[in-house]
């Protein structure tokens, strides 16, 4: 599972966030005890040398050093016991001055045994449903809201099965793939005319899947292809590391979901940029979703044959058919 770096690091971000105010509330703490019992501090110090006299003590003698360690660990008891006792006698809990930790297991680090840890997990996914939901829809367009009332079931003779038909398979295809998604999953076009719901459903897909803590990236094609140029042309400009970043996004990501291919201007260059990064996702086992209003035939008069052939080959195309769903709200004096 690869994370989102631009996401991965808010959630960081968040995790360093909670270690400093609870570092300052730990210090705030110590302030308050130490001004009102300062037998405390005695104490601490006490503790202090004595393990430093234990750490000297092991290191000097080796193996003969059992007797002395084990004389300290009763002394240092005493002495914690002892601290524990001046606390209560404030008024305070015995560990009210101890370190301060949102999360037990990393100590808010965010990792444990040198992986993420779980609070780090689902910080990140948190975040990454953030993201998409600053993007799309998420809360509106899920599977759940998904309305095949607005599909005829009338027949198309070209197509051999009526609008609702296709998008019942559609909405299944779709469901599906977001719930079991990982390294086996298909990459998918949607193919079909403006309004069917190719984005609605690429949305309900982003939405379970991110929520499984997968990196989702979501973007237009003239977005993606405007990145590329970015990071072509101008490579020392002030926001070339930036650019290279959100390229990054673009390549790394488990699926990408480029939206509106063919609304990019077709020049030599997006050509090349767009084979070089579906090419590149197929061979790194990155999983994309692609969303287009043109036809197959329009797709191989504007698309060399390299892209058209794996758009053809290794895609699995739903064809999304019907009339426009926005205009058919707009008669009915929906929004």
């Amino acid at each position: 599972m690869a994370y989102d770096g631009k996401i991965l690091a808010r959630a960081k971000d968040i995790i360093a966030g909670r270690k400093r105010a609870n570092e300052d509330e730990r210090t705030h703490r110590r302030a308050e005890v130490f001004s009102r019992i300062p037998a405390v501090i005695e104490t601490e110090k006490e503790i202090t040398t004595l393990m430093t006299e234990v750490a000297f003590e092991a290191l000097k003698k080796g193996s003969d050093a059992g007797i002395a360690v084990e004389a300290a660990r009763t002394r240092c008891d005493l002495l914690l016991k002892r601290h524990a006792e001046l606390l209560k006698s404030g008024g305070y809990p015995a560990d009210y001055i101890d370190e301060i930790y949102d999360c037990p297991v990393c100590h808010d680090t965010g990792y444990s045994m040198g992986k993420p840890c779980t609070c780090l997990k689902s910080l990140y996914k948190t975040e990454a449903v953030k993201e998409l939901s600053s993007i799309l829809d998420t809360a509106g367009q899920c599977f759940e809201k998904f309305d095949l009332g607005y599909y005829d079931d009338v027949r198309i003779p070209e197509l051999k099965y009526s609008p609702r038909a296709l998008m019942t398979t559609a909405l299944t295809i779709c469901s599906e793939y977001a719930s079991k998604f990982g390294q086996d999953s298909v990459n998918l076009l949607f193919r079909g005319g403006t309004g069917l719901g190719k984005t609605f459903l690429s949305a309900s897909i982003a939405k379970v899947v991110s929520e499984k803590g997968f990196s989702v990236v979501y973007d237009t094609s003239i977005s993606v292809m405007e990145a590329f140029e970015l990071q072509k042309f101008d490579r020392s400009g002030d926001g070339a590391e930036e650019t290279a970043a959100r390229v990054k996004r673009y390549t790394d990501c488990d699926l990408l979901i480029l939206d509106d291919l063919g609304t990019e201007m077709t020049t030599n260059f997006t050509q090349s940029a767009l084979y070089s990064l579906v090419n590149g996702r197929l061979l790194r086992s990155g999983k994309t979703i692609i969303t287009t209003n043109l036809s197959e035939d329009e797709l191989h008069r504007r698309y060399s044959p390299q892209i058209v052939s794996r758009l053809e080959g290794e895609y699995l195309v739903l064809n999304f058919a019907g009339r426009d769903i926005r205009a058919i709200k707009r008669e009915g004096g929906l929004k």
